[in-house]
């Protein structure tokens, strides 16, 4: 359904994409992570035509973007990071609006708007102005505008920034949604939880490439990254550190815990505790922490995503 190939794109001395492609088939929802500046917003811009890439090839729906924008662009909906909204029209003046730019015929374009006020919790609101409207409450409307010609492929970024918790759940169940009814959805996000519960796949992006993708479970083993079992001891750090040492493999010291290496996570974690009370080791607190995306993320880029 989607296709980027090789696509490299710079904005004067700046190279914000190197070779940058993945593929998507029908009915997927792919991630795409990365810290700021990676080439994540670059990336969406390309795959909606908002901007040309230097070099590469982009095909939506069968379409070449290049050759065939236009075909491209109806089989196209877009979630923009930044809102795409009038604040002094109401809700569904807005929806009609957009849907008309989309070519939806007036009466087509009444019922959808209606159905998606209704999928948004937003009917009752529809008549007041977006101006008026949380920020929660216009990340909703901003989806449904890109839903309303029924695209093909949904491209989403970061929709969920400084949002309320109810609204940002109900985001979730929309695209959960949408994601059962075969939509393919293409969805940037800062936030790694959003990631695990909605991706089919992730793509993480880093300095313009794609360093690693894959479903959680092939990232995890790719990695490499072990659990931890981090436990916090009585006693002098260097000297608990030095017994833990003697006994386990692999161990380091940080933040005052003694964190044990172990690919058994919580199945080793009776061992340590019993060899630790063998030692006379007085144990204060026990922490499993499995490998989640997080880690890998961390653990591939050295850098954390931030807002």
């Amino acid at each position: 359904m989607i296709e980027a190939t090789a696509l490299h794109k710079r904005y004067g001395e700046q190279i914000a994409l190197r070779g940058v492609g993945f593929s998507v088939p029908q009915g997927e929802c792919y991630g795409l992570l990365g810290p700021n500046g990676a080439g994540k917003s670059t990336t969406i811009a390309i795959l909606s035509t908002l901007l040309r890439p230097d070099s590469g090839q982009v095909r939506v729906a069968g379409h070449d973007l290049a050759t065939d924008p236009l075909a491209g662009k109806q089989a196209i909906g877009v979630v923009p990071q930044e809102l795409a909204l009038y604040n002094d029209l109401s809700a569904l003046a807005n929806l009609l609006f957009w849907g008309r730019l989309y070519g939806v015929p007036l009466p087509v374009l009444r019922g959808r708007a209606a159905e998606l006020l209704r999928l948004f919790g937003l009917a009752d609101r529809q008549h007041d102005k977006v101006g008026t409207y949380s920020g929660g409450m216009k990340r909703r409307i901003n989806i449904a505008a890109a839903l309303l010609h029924r695209p093909q492929v949904l491209l989403m970024d970061e929709p969920t920034v400084g949002i309320d918790p109810q609204s940002r759940n109900l985001i979730f169940e929309v695209v959960e949604q949408l994601h059962a009814e075969g939509l393919t959805i293409i969805y940037t996000t800062h936030y790694m939880e959003e990631a695990e519960r909605l991706c089919d796949r992730i793509g993480i992006i880093d300095e313009g490439r794609i360093i690693a993708e894959g479903d959680l479970a092939g990232l995890k083993a790719a990695s490499q990254l072990k659990e931890t079992v981090a436990v916090a001891y009585a006693g002098d750090p260097g000297r608990v550190l030095d017994q833990a040492a003697a006994f386990w493999p692999e161990v380091h010291q940080e933040g005052g815990l003694v964190h044990f290496m172990t690919p058994g996570g919580q199945g080793d974690l009776a061992h340590i505790i019993l060899l630790s009370n063998k030692r006379g080791m007085d144990i204060r607190s026990v922490e499993v922490r499995e490998v989640d995306l997080e880690t890998i993320f961390l653990g591939l880029t050295g850098k954390q995503l931030r807002d």
